[in-house]
């Protein structure tokens, strides 16, 4: 059977040179006799697998000296209470955008630790846009300011970070990681799940400034405390150790392509292709406003349920899957992470464009 293009929004596709670079290194990695499946952590094959890694993501984004690059377990949803616990300890304030579930639920969990602001929230249209924020609402003694960058339900991506002064800014970026440059120095902490187009699930990857570690809670579970996993250089337990190789070899695979100045222009290239035909189209329609569009999840409706459920199950069969939409927001998303290549975008375009001639 040939491969599918898979417009998951996680797990998702990931680079298929580097899913046979992991077949071929399958049975023996590079001539040590055995899989990194089953290679113990404090090898020293696997210590430069880690090391690799964690170099290639400094090249790749530019990370500045002072900040610490971690690669844990948990999920990004762990750090919901890692945050909070970890950084919520001077005045016990903090500020949230609110721009759809995740940012909705990391807010949840921080209320456990202290004071929470909603600064904003899109809620009242579907999350259908990125909040204008007004900086005199801010809390001026906040420990830090939190915001989730690419919204992976909803379709929308801030352009413009806000300006939070001298208060840390804290990003979740699992949705959009790796798939453009970004200026890290902006932020005290940005973090994400891996599964959408870094590697599988099972990873989470934290980057820190180091001035904010080494002041988590007295009741911060070992586990979730930061400085721990820093100290440690994220070996204080086993980590997901195939996760991180895998990792490795697509960073290796960005490297080789341009870096992330030139995937941006191959991200930039496939969203174009979609909302053109969107903004084009008589039958189909985007749901997020066009100045806050995210390039890596494009969600888009029908006016009828019947006929979103009749595209889905179509297009599956032509080898275009996972294209149902959030339940929060119905009708279809196409995630078109890094690995999704244009071919798969234009066959989805012309799909659609058969599809609105034979059900007009």
């Amino acid at each position: 059977m040939s491969r599918v293009y898979n417009f998951s929004a996680g797990p998702s596709m990931l680079p298929e040179e580097v899913l046979k670079i992991a077949a071929d290194e399958m049975l023996d990695y590079k001539g040590c006799g055995q899989s990194v499946m089953e290679m113990s952590h404090r090898s020293k094959e696997y210590d430069a697998i880690i090391k690799e890694a964690e170099a290639l993501m400094r090249e790749l984004y530019k990370i500045p000296d002072n900040y610490k690059v971690l690669f844990l377990q948990g999920g990004a949803s762990t750090q919901f209470a890692a945050i909070p616990l970890n950084f919520m300890n001077g005045s016990g304030k903090a500020d949230y955008v609110i721009t759809g579930q995740w940012a909705k639920k990391a807010a949840a969990e921080a209320k456990k630790y202290g004071i929470v602001k909603e600064v904003a929230s899109s809620a009242d249209k579907t999350f259908s846009y990125i909040p204008k924020l007004n900086k005199d609402e801010f809390t001026k003694d906040a420990d830090y300011f939190y915001i989730c960058m690419n919204n992976t339900i909803y379709g929308t991506v801030y352009h413009e970070l806000p300006d939070t002064g001298d208060v840390p800014l804290i990003a979740d970026i699992s949705s959009c990681f790796l798939s453009e440059p970004l200026d890290i120095s902006k932020f005290g902490m940005v973090y994400g799940g891996a599964q959408k187009n870094v590697a599988p699930a099972g990873l989470t990857i934290c980057i820190i400034r180091e001035d904010l570690l080494g002041n988590a809670r007295d009741i911060t579970p070992t586990m979730l405390d930061y400085k721990v996993h820093a100290d440690a250089q994220s070996l204080y337990n086993t980590p997901p150790c195939y996760t991180i190789y895998i990792c490795k070899l697509v960073l290796e695979y960005l490297k080789r392509n341009g870096g992330l100045e030139a995937m941006k222009v191959k991200n930039e290239k496939k969203a174009k292709l979609l909302y053109d035909f969107l903004d084009n189209s008589k039958m189909f329609r985007g749901t997020v406003v066009k100045e806050d569009r995210s390039l890596m999840n494009v969600p888009f409706v029908t006016d009828s349920d019947e006929l979103n459920a009749k595209f889905v199950a179509e297009a599956a069969k032509e080898g275009l899957v996972n294209l149902k939409g959030h339940r929060t927001v119905g009708g279809m998303r196409a995630s078109i992470y890094n690995a999704m290549p244009y071919e798969g975008v234009e066959k989805l375009v012309n799909f659609m464009a058969e599809f609105e001639k034979n059900n007009s």
